[in-house]
């Protein structure tokens, strides 16, 4: 008899313990059955389902007018605007060169695919094959970093004079 109220205790906690059908309605749960048959949901078997609540997302603030705004990036005058758009076109002019010279030494040295053999790889022609491969992947980078700065100039526009 004194573990009586321990059993009483059990038998009240197991159906707070137990859980309801869950159904699965395309990404969304219910356990309600009426809606569950309404949409047609599949009744999901095996373990229970725990569902976590996510943060809601705050409601968007309405931008204000106005010295007092805090999010608006500062306003930046017309002539201060245009020497940054000029050191980034000489920026990039810069880069263009280099990149156009890196692409020059890298087709020089791929020799459209027949660069002079080296050392070991005369008796060894899959060193000189792998050598031919790297050699080619550099042009193609080297092509490529011509073109992105190319796109980048392009977008800028036009020198402004």
């Amino acid at each position: 008899m004194p573990h009586l109220p321990l059993m009483l205790a059990a038998l009240m906690a197991a159906p707070a313990l137990a859980q309801d059908t869950i159904y699965r309605c395309g990404n969304e749960y219910t356990n309600n059955p009426a809606v569950a048959k309404q949409r047609g949901c599949t009744p999901l078997q095996g373990g229970n389902v725990t569902v976590i609540e996510g943060t809601r997302p705050s409601p968007a603030a309405t931008p204000r007018s106005g010295a007092g705004s805090g999010n608006a990036a500062p306003r930046v005058d017309s002539a201060a605007q245009r020497a940054r758009d000029a050191d980034a076109r000489a920026i990039l002019e810069t880069e263009l060169r280099r990149a156009e010279e890196r692409l020059a030494e890298a087709q020089k040295a791929y020799a459209n695919g027949e660069p002079e053999k080296q050392g070991i790889e005369g008796r060894n022609h899959q060193r000189y094959l792998d050598r031919v491969a790297e050699l080619k992947a550099a042009v193609g980078r080297a092509e490529n970093d011509v073109a992105g700065i190319r796109r980048e100039l392009q977008r800028l526009g036009p020198p402004a004079n």
